[in-house]
């Protein structure tokens, strides 16, 4: 059976629909004709047509070479580049509730998202936090998860659009836990049948005993005690000063985050072009680029494509996976 990937072209004012383009071009045409993008015709035809690719746009169910593209029409998009607008915001929402409508069907294994922009997405009224809590929200997940994904440094956060002060707060013992079995699922979905996790410390040096604060002792240490009686391989909480440090030289399989900068900068400092984002604990798979629109470039050509290719790689890697 033949793995379809859907792709949503993220807002048409941004880098999305250039970055897919290329990726695509990369391709062989075997793997084309099993991928199609959600998005806009004409945004997808000035995308191609700027990076001078010889390929031509072409209908969902049609036959032949060439970049596939189920039409969402929205109005007023500005149709140009690097445009705030609450319509290109409109039409980043539509585009990923059809790809969900497709995963859930089982029309797609996996839907690979383009980056969108939270402005134009909150201005046309939708008011989500960016892909995670949209996703939740559309295929009625109570809970999940951020997962950055790279060669060497694997990261799943605790919490990650929150306020520091919130995220403190987020750090629950059963939240923990629950993370901590997520990213142990996944990873054995993945492959691997006993992945080392570490967990990372909250405060700096996980609290010294209390005298930088005591919720390591009495949120995280909790969780790790329940999931080592569970039979997963996983310590902590470790000092995150040295955590990701040991697991980028190979110590660890995946460190659990406790925020969104925590686990999102020694991420962006070793595989700034490379890191795949996968939201865990969904009914469907989901992966994406690691960056924004860049509305400063869009529409220039100067756009690396290299992380729509990781992110459509570890897309066949999903889909190739049985859900457990």
């Amino acid at each position: 059976m033949r793995k379809k990937i859907v792709i949503t072209m993220g807002d048409p004012s941004g880098v999305g629909a250039e970055v897919t383009a290329a990726a695509l071009a990369e391709r062989n045409s075997d793997f084309r004709s099993q991928t199609v993008v959600i998005g806009d015709r004409d945004t997808m035809q000035r995308a191609v047509q700027s990076l001078s690719i010889d390929l031509p746009i072409i209908n969902a169910g049609s036959l032949g070479d060439g970049i596939r593209v189920t039409h969402i029409p929205i109005d007023n998009l500005p149709g140009r580049f690097g445009v705030l607008s609450p319509a290109c915001g409109e039409a980043s929402f539509r585009y990923i509730e059809c790809a969900v409508q497709m995963a859930i069907s089982g029309e797609a294994n996996c839907v690979v998202t383009a980056p969108i922009n939270k402005e134009a997405l909150n201005s046309a009224g939708h008011h989500y936090d960016g892909h995670t809590g949209m996703l939740a929200h559309l295929t009625r997940s109570k809970a999940s998860w951020m997962l950055l994904t790279s060669e060497k440094l694997n990261v799943v956060h605790v919490s990650t659009h929150v306020s520091l002060k919130q995220a403190i707060g987020c750090a629950t013992t059963e939240r923990i836990l629950e993370t901590i079995r997520t990213g142990h699922r996944h990873l054995q979905r993945m492959g691997n049948a006993t992945p080392r996790i570490a967990v990372a410390g909250i405060n700096p040096h996980c609290g010294e005993n209390g005298l930088f604060g005591d919720e390591d002792d009495t949120h995280v240490a909790p969780a790790v005690e329940v999931a080592q009686a569970e039979g997963i391989n996983v310590q902590g909480p470790v000092s995150a000063d040295t955590v990701y440090y040991r697991a980028h030289q190979g110590a660890f399989d995946l460190v659990i985050a406790q925020y969104h900068d925590q686990g999102h900068i020694p991420v962006k400092l070793v595989a700034f072009d490379t890191a795949v984002n996968v939201s865990l604990g969904l009914p469907i798979d989901r992966c994406s680029v690691d960056h924004g629109t860049a509305f400063d470039i869009a529409g220039t050509g100067k756009a690396n494509h290299e992380n729509m290719l990781c992110a459509l790689k570890y897309a066949e890697q999903m889909a190739a996976a049985k859900r457990g």
